[in-house]
């Protein structure tokens, strides 16, 4: 995530979304165990959920960027 901010030459402002997402990512690693949790038949979020971030995905892929 963050070589694709750096990639690009965003600007810090620019930039402080994907930083923050990615310290979180880094400082909660232990707890995003999902291969594990779906072996074991957990789920791992909401339909609501999956369906946003299905939609945002497939956004991104189709070209809109936000901002």
């Amino acid at each position: 995530m963050r070589r694709s901010a750096t990639l690009p030459k965003l600007t810090p402002q620019e930039r402080k979304p994907v930083d923050t997402c990615a310290r979180y990512l880094l400082n909660n690693a232990k707890y995003l165990k999902y291969d594990d949790y779906l072996k074991v038949g957990f789920p791992i979020a909401t339909g609501v959920i999956e369906g946003a971030c299905r939609h945002l995905i497939k956004d991104r892929q189709d070209g809109y960027h936000w901002g």
